[in-house]
């Protein structure tokens, strides 16, 4: 039997000797190991701080926001943004599965891979659409998902692009869930985006006295006011630290910073009692600036990585989208 790493090393060019995640180029041959499964690859969801760059740089242009992906994965044998240093997820279907894996996955089983394009070795023909209102691009190619690497299988009451769309944050929504306590108040940066509406509903799910939801976009927040989960909105720049402790008054329990720009770690922590939690979702964060940064101003706050992983964290923001016909209804605008 040929065997690789349960971690994926085996597929690993260079450097030699590192995981596949921060490796600068993988080995993507659709040809697997006994302990690997292949999949036919439909859709890429790219993160959000990763798709703004690209977009950015491309001057919002599709057919040039589709040539900087192509030519990322021939570079680099995966989907991990050299900018940002972030990747996204993906949707396909099974086509082949190691013999020498334990699982409930079989040919022509639909699924998202629920760990991050960046260690994901990725091989594309071609990216047929670029859909820029969700982060997405329809292409066809394949993958290799290694024997830890997690998935869910695609729900039948739920289209796909709207669970892909969930999917892809459903760390953020499962955390919230964990944290928030009762009678807390929650901080919610980036609140009207794809994780802040999820979080948002969480939050007030969970029991906070009050969710305050913070985003630049004007738009952004009439999409979470129409979903009314917050309790107070406010329109300002993340990246403003006074404007941001200004603006929300007395210092919350809980942030979660959900923003796709860096520059962010300042305003979460001076909004945040000493005393609270940060959760850092966005990919777009600086650990060294919130450290530092935190240290600066004299903040013993914790801050936390945002881990996209927690047990049952599918299934739960999945159940979100069910219970909740104003969130799925705004899901579905958005995404499906």
């Amino acid at each position: 039997m040929t065997m690789g790493c349960p971690y994926g090393t085996h597929r690993v060019l260079e450097p030699a000797g590192v995981l596949p995640q921060p490796a600068w180029r993988l080995n993507n041959d659709p040809a697997i190991y006994d302990n690997e499964i292949l999949i036919d690859v439909q859709r890429l969801n790219i993160d959000s701080a990763s798709f703004k760059q690209i977009s950015d740089e491309a001057g919002g242009d599709p057919g040039r926001i589709a040539e900087a992906v192509m030519a990322i994965v021939r570079g680099r044998g995966k989907m991990h943004n050299p900018v940002t240093g972030s990747g996204g997820m993906l949707i396909g279907t099974v086509r082949q599965v190691g013999p020498a894996l334990t699982t409930d996955l079989r040919p022509g089983d639909r699924i998202a891979t629920l760990v991050s394009l960046s260690l994901t070795p990725l091989r594309l023909e071609a990216v047929h659409a670029v859909r820029p209102e969700a982060d997405q691009v329809e292409v066809t190619g394949t993958a290799i998902l290694f024997e830890t690497g997690i998935y869910a299988k695609l729900p039948s009451d739920l289209p796909d692009n709207l669970a892909l769309a969930a999917l892809d944050v459903c760390g953020a929504p499962a955390q919230t869930a964990r944290l928030v306590k009762p009678g807390q108040r929650v901080l919610i940066l980036g609140g009207g985006g794809k994780s802040g509406l999820l979080c948002s509903y969480a939050a007030r799910r969970a029991g906070a006295a009050e969710v305050i939801c913070f985003d630049y976009s004007e738009e952004s927040l009439e999409r979470a006011r129409r979903l009314g989960a917050a309790h107070r909105y406010i329109r300002g720049d993340a990246r403003d630290a006074l404007g941001v402790m200004r603006a929300v008054g007395e210092k919350v329990d809980l942030t979660l910073s959900l923003v796709n720009l860096p520059g962010a770690e300042l305003g979460a922590i001076l909004a945040t009692k000493p005393t609270g939690i940060i959760y850092f979702f966005s990919m777009a964060t600086s650990f060294t600036a919130a450290a530092l940064g935190a240290e600066g101003v004299g903040s013993q706050v914790e801050m936390l990585i945002g881990n996209g992983y927690y047990p049952g964290h599918a299934d739960l923001t999945l159940d979100l989208l069910r219970e909740s016909p104003a969130l799925r209804a705004l899901f579905e605008e958005l995404y499906a």
